[in-house]
């Protein structure tokens, strides 16, 4: 058994550059993201992209309020990082 994608996105709500991140992210997120970005040197540029890319795709989720919801209530399904970092290992998925 391999690892899938809860949601499958083809193409991705969130382009994966600085633009499409832009353009999902409002307000002072957005703010945030370019403060940061503009602020990073280049070797941490991609480390800003990439948590603001998961930002972005957590805002434009058409589930995200449910997800929400549940984390509140306490009824969000969680799992350990040991056990993700496990079953992506045996789905021979890199862990970085």
């Amino acid at each position: 058994m391999t690892a899938q994608p809860i949601h499958h996105h083809e193409p991705e709500r969130v382009p994966r550059n600085a633009n499409g991140i832009a353009e999902a992210l409002e307000g002072p997120r957005r703010a945030e993201f370019y403060r940061q970005l503009l602020a990073a040197a280049p070797e941490e540029a991609e480390g800003v992209l990439r948590h603001w890319w998961c930002e972005a795709m957590l805002d434009t989720d058409p589930e995200g309020d449910r997800l929400v919801a549940a984390a509140i209530d306490g009824t969000l399904s969680i799992t350990s990082v040991a056990d993700a970092v496990r079953r992506r290992r045996e789905a021979g998925g890199l862990v970085e």
